[in-house]
Order: C-alpha cells, then sequence, then structure tokens
C-alpha cells in the first residue's frame, strides 16, 4: 500500500466526518433548536471551564441537548421538566460572557436526583424555556421560573 492511498483514504474520511456534522447541525438547527450553552461539571473556584455549545430542543416534557462539535446522532443530554428545578438566575460573569450566546442568562438547575447544571440561553430562548417550564402538570412547583 503506498503512502498517496494512505493520505487519500484519510482525507476520504475526513471528508465524510466533515459532511455528517455539517448535516447533523443543519439537520438538528431547521428543525426548531435553538441556541443553548450548557455546564455539567461545575467548579466553585470561579472558573469558568466547563461550557459547551449546543442546540437545544422541545420534545413533549423532556429538552433535548445537542452538542455543536459531536458526531453523535441522537442528544448528548435530555432534561426533563418534571426533573428540573431552577436554584438560581443570573447574569454570566465577565469571563463567561465571551463563551455564551450573546445577551445570555444563565440559569443553576438541579435535578431531583441532586445533579447540578447551568444552562445559558439568549433572552428569546430563555422565555421559550421559562414557558416551557411553567406549563408543567398541575401540582408541580417551578421556583425561580418567573
Amino acid at each position: 500500500m503506498s503512502i498517496s492511498t494512505v493520505v487519500i483514504g484519510l482525507l476520504a474520511l475526513v471528508g465524510v466526518v466533515l459532511v455528517w456534522g455539517a448535516w447533523r447541525w443543519h439537520k438538528i438547527r431547521t428543525s426548531g433548536g435553538i441556541t443553548v450553552a450548557l455546564r455539567w461539571r461545575m467548579r466553585h473556584d470561579g472558573d469558568i471551564a466547563g461550557w459547551h455549545l449546543g442546540i437545544g430542543r422541545y420534545r413533549g416534557e423532556q429538552f433535548l441537548w445537542f452538542r455543536v462539535m459531536s458526531l453523535r446522532n441522537g442528544p448528548d443530554r435530555v432534561l426533563s421538566r418534571e426533573d428540573l428545578h431552577i436554584t438560581e438566575r443570573r447574569k454570566p460573569s465577565k469571563e463567561e460572557s465571551y463563551t455564551l450566546p450573546a445577551a445570555a442568562t444563565v440559569l443553576r438547575c438541579k435535578s431531583t436526583e441532586g445533579m447540578e447544571i447551568e444552562i445559558a440561553m439568549g433572552p428569546g430562548a430563555l422565555t421559550g424555556f421559562l414557558s416551557w417550564l411553567e406549563s408543567a402538570p398541575p401540582g408541580h412547583q417551578v421556583p425561580w421560573a418567573s
């Protein structure tokens, strides 16, 4: 096997990966996705590490999050409306504002299992997300949603 065959094979593989990624991004974005940054490994020492940009979509009682730089066919995270409780609402720090969507608000959420995540989204997406949370079934309390 010659070196040119290996190079052509690698270039073809890179091309397929790039086309798959572009197709996935287009499919998610054109089917009603919103730009959302998500952080699930938070550090409490002021470090901004851990933010991941992605696309969020609603599917009934679930919020599906697809990471931008992923070739996975399905969602990377699935958040259930009944398990999600907002514990804090804040503006991003100066350092965070460079990695988050424009004019974003950060929501710190806790699941019923105790997992903490932060979700950052712009004003329009935030309004839709809070409306989705508030339309929860009767008896489900959503603190900090309004």
